[in-house]
């Protein structure tokens, strides 16, 4: 096994808890995908106990769908610095409101985040760029390509060295940089973006992989986004194998997950160390 497939075992191994605040539309697939990686969710997000959840934690995941909870992010978020846990932000829709834009830039300002995982638009606006995106979705305008590569992978390391926290960007190309070591990764499925929650499931497994190793949240955090693309595959083939639709899939996504061994990962992940 190698850097990028051990946190799997890791996360089987050690069971984190995952504290999730996050939105009503998508809290069910997140404490269930983070159930199939061999994690266990807390949903508190109620700001008269998220610093007392945190403490028994193992990390803690906040998602701006869940804009009513932001002081909620911010009291639990500088608890579980101080207790020196994991935080992980999902940016969502970051640029779309000027309510948005501003409690962004509070949560950046108030909590440090081990990681960051939006989609293109999202992290192009955390990092000061004129942002494309639609609602929660990406900008085809935004979105990452061969093309541009290049030009994200700077954007994306620069950001996560301003931030000191490892920026992921999630799409057709994953790209994951701590500032300092970029990776790049070449798995999923275009279904993925046909279900409601999928980037918010991703957070919350990043969640549990950082949870299950603090100490290097930046192959955590790789692991997770491979993993995911990788049972977004697996999906994808018993969705054309069946005949089925983006309901079925999506229960195929989170048993993916639960089936997925170290070995299966290795196998399957593709991804290149991206140099600079």
């Amino acid at each position: 096994m190698n850097r990028f497939t051990q946190p799997l075992g890791q996360v089987h191994a050690v069971a984190p808890l995952v504290q999730c605040i996050t939105n009503f539309v998508t809290v069910n697939d997140c404490a269930n995908i983070i159930l199939a990686s061999g994690a266990s969710p807390s949903m508190a997000q109620d700001i008269r106990e998220v610093e007392e959840a945190v403490c028994g934690a193992h990390a803690l995941v906040c998602n701006m769908g869940a804009m009513d909870f932001v002081d909620s992010m911010i009291l639990a978020g500088r608890k579980a610095n101080e207790l020196g846990k994991p935080v992980v932000l999902d940016p969502v829709a970051a640029g779309g409101t000027q309510l948005r834009r501003d409690e962004s830039k509070r949560l950046l300002d108030q909590v440090q985040f081990a990681a960051i995982r939006g989609n293109a638009s999202e992290i192009r606006f955390l990092a000061g760029q004129h942002a494309m995106g639609s609602g929660v979705d990406v900008s085809a305008m935004d979105a990452i390509t061969e093309e541009n590569l290049g030009e994200a992978v700077e954007m994306a390391a620069t950001l996560a060295a301003q931030l000191h926290t490892v920026i992921a960007i999630s799409g057709v190309l994953d790209i994951v940089s701590d500032g300092k070591e970029t990776v790049v990764l070449r798995n999923g499925c275009a279904t993925m973006a046909r279900i409601t929650g999928s980037g918010c499931m991703l957070t919350s497994l990043i969640g549990a992989f950082c949870g299950a190793l603090p100490q290097d949240t930046f192959a955590a955090t790789v692991s997770a986004m491979a993993a995911m693309g990788v049972a977004g595959e697996l999906a994808e083939e018993q969705r054309l194998k069946k005949g089925t639709g983006n309901a079925t899939f999506r229960t195929d996504l989170i048993d993916g997950i639960f089936n997925l061994t170290e070995e299966q990962l290795q196998e399957k992940m593709r991804y290149e160390v991206y140099q600079r």
